[in-house]
Parts: structure tokens; sequence; C-alpha cells
């Protein structure tokens, strides 16, 4: 499938598909960090009096 494609072309595909990677990345990195350091979420005195009503 490659070999139709020419050296150029796959040069192209290939700076595209690793945009789309990073792009991937830097979303996942975020919403990761969005979780783990919400300040709410960092409260402990909020999060166990929340956890004990339940």
């Amino acid at each position: 499938m490659l070999e139709s494609i020419s050296e150029e072309n796959q040069l192209i595909l290939l700076i595209i598909a690793i945009a789309i990677l990073f792009a991937i990345v830097g979303w996942n990195y975020k919403r990761n960090n969005s979780r783990l350091y919400n300040r709410e979420q960092r409260n402990f005195r909020k999060n166990y009096y929340k956890k004990s009503k339940k």
C-alpha cells in the first residue's frame, strides 16, 4: 500500500500522524491534570464530609 504513494506524500502523512498523536497526548495530559488537581477534589475536609454523608 505504501509503495503506491510517493515518498513526499508518505512524509506528509507521517508528519500528520505524529501531529495527531501529539494532540491526543496533550489533550489526555490536560484531562488528567484537571482531574487530579481540581481544587474541590484536593480539599480533604470537603471530600471527607461528602463521603461520610453517603
